[in-house]
C-alpha cells in the first residue's frame, strides 16, 4: 500500500514551470534515490512532498497517520534553548511523557500501600511499564548515544548549547533528531554534507535497516549504491523510475536510451517511407492505398526524440611526456611550522600513469600534504623529489587559482592567449554560452567555478594532475563526464576525494592516512579494495588498547609559541563559524523573501533574489571549505 502519492504534480516559479504533471507513489519499505542535474527541481519536489510548499497544480495524498520527517539541504539555524542532548531527545517526546507518567504511578504506589485501590494501581503500573518497555523506554538514551556517536559527536559535546554549535553541527543534530524520531517517511536532502567518511559509512549501514520509507537526494553515488533500492531520475520535466541501486540505474539507463534511440530511428524511417509512398501515388493509380496509408500515419502515435543532457567537452592532453618516476618522498613528516606533526609519510613513489587516491578523515592532513608537494607549505622534515619532465597542474577545492574579480573569458586568456572567438568556442565546451563568458567569477555558482577551473586545467597541458576534491559542486552527470575524461588521460593523477565512487572508478592505488599510526597506508586498487583490506586486517588483529594507540601517536608536546599559534587559529575558527552562521541566516531570510515574492508573482524581485541567493550560497560553500582547512591546521 502506498503511504504517499502525487497526481499531476506541478510547480510554477519565476515565470516558468519547474516541472508539471508528475505522478509518483512511495510504498512502505521503499528506499528511493532522487537524482538529476543541478537546478532541475529536486529540492522543490521534496518541499512539496513534505508539505512545506504547495503545488501550483496537482495534489499530494498522504496515508492516514503517516508521519513525515524532512532534512533540508541548508538546515535552518536552531534558535531554541537547550543542549545538543536535549534536542536529540525531542525525537522521544511521547516516550519521555510515558516515563513521567510511570514515575507518577510509582509515587502513588509508594503512598497507597493500604489503599483499597492498591491492586488496581498495581495493575495500571504493570500495564504502563510493559507498554514503556515494549516501546524501547529503557534503551532510548543508549540508542541516542549510538546515533550521536555515529554522526561524529563526542560525549563531551552533549551538554553544549545548540545555539553555540556551527551550522554543520546543527545540521548533524537535526539529522540525529530525525533518525531517532523514526518517521514513516523520511526525506533527506544531501544528508552527507557536513559528515566525514566514518559518519557517512555509519549512516549508510543505519539507513539500510530503516523501518519506514526513505527518499534521498545526494550527489554521493557510493552512498546511493549502499542505500537505494529504487532510483527516480528527474530530467526534462519528468521522472523516470529504475529498479535497484545507483549502479543498476546506470546500466538500465544506458540500455533504455539505446533502445529508445533505435525505436525512434526505426519509426522515423517508417514515416519517411510512408510519406514518400503517399506523395508518389496520392494522385496516381494507387490513390486509395495512399489515402489509407495517410490516415494510418495521421493516427500513428509519434515517439519522442530521446533527449540527452549537454556534456562538458574536456580534452586533457599532455604537452610533454614525463619520465617514469614522477614523484618520490624520503623520510617525510607533514605538518605546519610550529605545530605538532600531522603524519609520517613512508618512502613512496608515484610512477608515470599512476592514479593515486589520497584518503583520510577531516583534519588528517590531506590538503596540507598537497600543499607540501606544491611547496606552499614546508615539510617539517624529509624531502620530496620530482622526476624529469614533470609539469604539475593543480585543481584546488577552494578554487584558489581563480580571480574572483576576473571574467570567465579573462581567466582562460590568462592561461593561453587565444583569439577571442577561439576562446569563446573553447568555453562553450564547458557549457558557457553567449554572454556567460563575460560574467565575473565571483558571481558564479560553485559548479560553474568548478567548470572554469577545469577549463584552465585542460588548457595548461600538464602531465601530473593534483586534484583536491574535483567532484565538489558537480552534479552526477558532470561527475560521470569528468570520470570518463580522467580515465582517458595519458598522464599521472594524485587526487584527494571524499567521492568513493569516483575513487573506485579511477584509482589504481589508495593512500590512506590512518589515525592510529599517523602514517600513510598504501593499498593497491580503489576505495572498495582499501575497505576490504582494512576489514581483513581488523578481523585478524585484536583491538588495540588505548595505551598502544597513545604510544603510536607522535609527541604532541607544544612549546609556548605553538600554544600561542593554536590559540590564534582557534580564534580564527570561531570568527569563521560566526560568519557561517550569519551567512546561513541570510540564506534563510532570502528563502522567506522568495516565498513572499512568489506569492505576489513579482518576477523582477524573484530574479534579483535568485541571483542574491546563488551568490550567498557560493559564499557559504567557500566559508565551509575555509573552515575545514583551518580546522585541519589546528588538528
Amino acid at each position: 500500500m502506498a503511504i504517499l502519492t502525487a497526481h499531476n504534480l506541478g510547480k510554477y516559479f519565476g515565470g516558468q514551470d519547474i516541472f508539471a504533471n508528475l505522478n509518483l507513489s512511495v510504498h512502505h519499505g521503499d528506499r528511493v534515490a532522487l537524482i538529476g542535474p543541478n537546478g532541475i527541481g529536486k529540492t522543490t519536489l521534496l518541499e512539496l512532498l513534505a508539505g512545506r510548499e504547495q503545488p501550483t497544480s496537482g495534489e499530494v495524498f498522504k496515508a492516514k497517520l503517516t508521519k513525515i520527517g524532512y532534512l533540508e539541504q541548508h538546515a535552518s539555524l536552531i534558535t531554541l534553548d537547550g543542549t545538543l542532548w536535549e534536542l536529540a531527545l525531542t525525537g522521544f517526546a511521547t516516550l519521555r511523557q510515558q516515563e513521567v507518567e510511570l514515575q507518577q504511578l510509582e509515587s502513588q504506589l509508594t503512598e497507597a500501600t493500604n489503599d483499597p485501590n492498591y491492586e488496581q494501581l498495581l495493575e495500571n503500573y504493570g500495564e504502563a511499564q510493559s507498554k514503556f518497555e515494549h516501546a524501547g523506554g529503557y534503551q532510548y538514551e543508549q540508542v541516542t548515544r549510538q546515533v550521536l556517536t555515529g554522526l561524529g559527536f563526542d560525549e563531551s559535546t552533549y551538554q553544549t548549547p545548540v545555539t553555540q554549535l556551527s551550522g554543520g553541527q546543527q545540521s548533524r543534530v537535526q539529522l540525529a533528531k530525525l533518525l531517532l524520531a523514526k518517521p514513516d517517511f523520511l526525506l533527506l536532502d544531501e544528508p552527507t554534507n557536513h559528515l566525514d567518511l566514518a559518519s557517512i559509512e555509519w549512516l549508510e549501514n543505519y539507513l539500510q535497516d530503516w523501518p519506514g520509507a526513505l527518499l534521498v537526494v545526494s550527489h554521493d553515488r557510493y552512498f546511493l549504491d549502499k542505500v537505494a533500492t529504487l532510483v527516480w531520475e528527474m530530467n526534462f520535466g519528468r521522472i523516470e523510475t529504475y529498479r535497484g541501486n545507483f549502479s543498476h540505474y546506470v546500466t538500465q539507463r544506458a540500455e533504455r536510451l539505446i533502445r529508445r534511440q533505435k525505436e525512434y530511428e526505426a519509426q522515423q524511417e517508417f514515416i519517411k517511407k510512408e510519406e514518400d509512398f503517399i506523395q508518389r501515388y496520392l494522385a496516381g493509380q494507387r490513390t486509395k492505398e495512399a489515402q489509407g496509408r495517410r490516415k494510418r500515419l495521421e493516427r500513428l502515435v509519434r515517439l519522442e526524440r530521446p533527449q540527452f543532457n549537454k556534456k562538458l567537452v574536456i580534452n586533457l592532453q599532455t604537452a610533454l611526456r614525463s619520465g617514469d618516476l614522477v614523484l618520490a618522498t624520503h623520510e617525510l613528516i607533514v605538518g605546519y611550522p610550529d605545530n605538532a606533526p600531522l603524519f609520517n609519510c613512508p618512502d613512496v613513489e608515484i610512477r608515470r600513469s599512476n592514479r593515486i587516491a589520497l584518503l583520510g578523515a577531516n583534519g588528517s592532513g590531506k590538503t596540507t600534504f598537497i600543499k607540501t608537494i606544491l611547496k606552499k607549505v614546508a615539510a617539517q622534515s624529509g624531502s620530496i623529489r620530482f622526476g624529469a619532465g614533470v609539469e604539475v597542474g593543480y585543481y584546488a577545492q577552494t578554487h584558489a587559482s581563480l580571480d574572483m574579480a576576473s571574467t570567465v573569458l579573462d581567466e582562460i586568456l590568462s592561461v593561453k592567449n587565444l583569439p577571442i572567438g577561439e576562446a569563446r568556442n573553447y568555453l562553450g565546451q564547458f557549457l558557457f554560452a553567449g554572454d556567460d563568458v563575460f560574467k565575473s567569477v565571483g558571481s558564479l555558482s560553485g559548479g560553474e567555478r568548478s567548470r572554469v577551473a577545469l577549463a584552465k586545467l585542460a588548457l595548461a597541458g600538464s602531465n601530473f594532475l593534483i586534484l583536491d576534491e574535483p567532484t565538489n559542486h558537480l552534479d552526477i552527470p558532470a561527475q560521470e563526464n569528468l570520470e570518463q575524461v580522467l580515465n582517458a588521460f595519458q598522464g599521472t593523477i594524485l587526487m584527494v576525494s571524499h567521492d568513493r565512487y569516483f575513487v573506485d572508478a579511477l584509482a589504481d592505488y589508495t593512500w590512506a592516512i590512518e589515525p592510529a599510526s599517523q602514517s600513510i597506508e598504501v593499498t593497491k586498487g580503489g576505495y572498495s579494495d582499501y575497505l576490504a583490506t582494512r576489514d581483513e586486517q581488523a578481523a585478524r588483529s585484536p583491538a588495540s588498547s588505548s595505551e598502544s594507540v597513545k604510544k603510536a601517536k607522535l609527541d604532541r608536546q607544544h612549546t609556548k609559541a605553538q600554544e600561542r599559534t593554536a590559540r590564534q587559529r582557534a580564534k580564527q575558527v570561531a570568527e569563521l563559524e560566526q560568519l557561517i552562521s550569519d551567512t546561513e541566516a541570510k540564506l534563510a531570510q532570502y528563502a522567506e523573501e522568495v516565498e513572499v515574492a512568489s506569492q505576489a508573482q513579482d518576477v523582477s524581485r524573484l530574479q534579483t533574489l535568485g541571483r542574491d541567493y546563488q551568490t550567498t550560497e557560493t559564499q557559504l560553500d567557500d566559508l565551509l571549505i575555509q573552515w575545514t582547512e583551518l580546522a585541519e591546521e589546528i588538528n
